[in-house]
């Protein structure tokens, strides 16, 4: 192995002992109460060295944690041929909500909810990567309905249509979120609980497509909802 890929493994190796020290102190103590100083001394590290891979305590606290970012975006521009992009986004997200049921009764999930019902600089930085989601998904969208190879039918105004989509729709799953964050379900309880919150999902988001579909110069109307409504209004 040559000397260039040897430093780049050891960078990934000393990234990935440094986030998982972190995010079993942030576990065990709590995140307000966990100083980089902490994490260094933890990984046997320095100081400098947690902040060369991580330029925050939040971004240190999110790594790994957060595929709610790229997820609907990713889901939208990779989903298959001849899949219209809303399809593959109800989908994904009806999946991501069911997986996040599981996680949530895991030990992991339940330190993660803890900490965010109690920092204020974690509710922050969740804030600004859901921004950031919103964004990321508004541009997959508007893409998947411009240009030669764009879903048939597209919505007269791709920009607006976009825009709406990404706001209600994850602002949607958003709330689902925090409503589990409260009450989390018991263990005994995950089957029935995620099974009912895919669906539940998946209904609220199709409900939305369909409001969208009635909405002027937006559509287009859910492949699944009846002949002749495939168009664009």
């Amino acid at each position: 192995m040559s000397e260039q890929p040897r430093r780049a493994l050891k960078k990934a190796r000393t990234r990935a002992q440094v986030r998982e020290t972190a995010q079993r102190l942030f576990c065990e103590r709590g995140f307000d109460t966990v100083t980089i100083a902490d994490v260094a001394a933890a990984a046997g590290v320095a100081v400098q060295t947690v902040f060369n891979h991580f330029a925050t305590k939040e971004e240190l606290y999110w790594s790994g944690r957060s595929p709610w970012v790229e997820g609907p975006a990713d889901a939208v521009r990779d989903r298959a041929p001849g899949v219209p992009a809303l399809t593959a986004l109800r989908e994904h997200l009806t999946e991501a909500m069911g997986s996040f049921v599981e996680r949530l009764a895991a030990p992991e999930g339940r330190c993660t909810a803890g900490d965010l019902d109690r920092s204020a600089a974690l509710q922050a930085a969740e804030r600004e990567l859901h921004h950031g989601a919103e964004q990321q998904l508004r541009a997959a969208l508007e893409e998947a309905w411009t240009g030669p190879d764009a879903d048939r039918p597209a919505p007269a105004d791709p920009r607006l249509t976009a825009g709406l989509v990404a706001a209600t729709w994850l602002a949607t799953t958003r709330t689902l979120v925090t409503e589990l964050r409260d009450r989390p379900p018991a263990p005994e309880e995950v089957p029935a609980v995620a099974a009912r919150t895919r669906a539940l999902t998946d209904r609220l988001l199709a409900r939305l497509e369909d409001d969208l579909r009635a909405a002027p110069g937006t559509g287009p109307a859910r492949d699944d909802a009846g002949p002749g409504v495939l168009r664009a209004v």
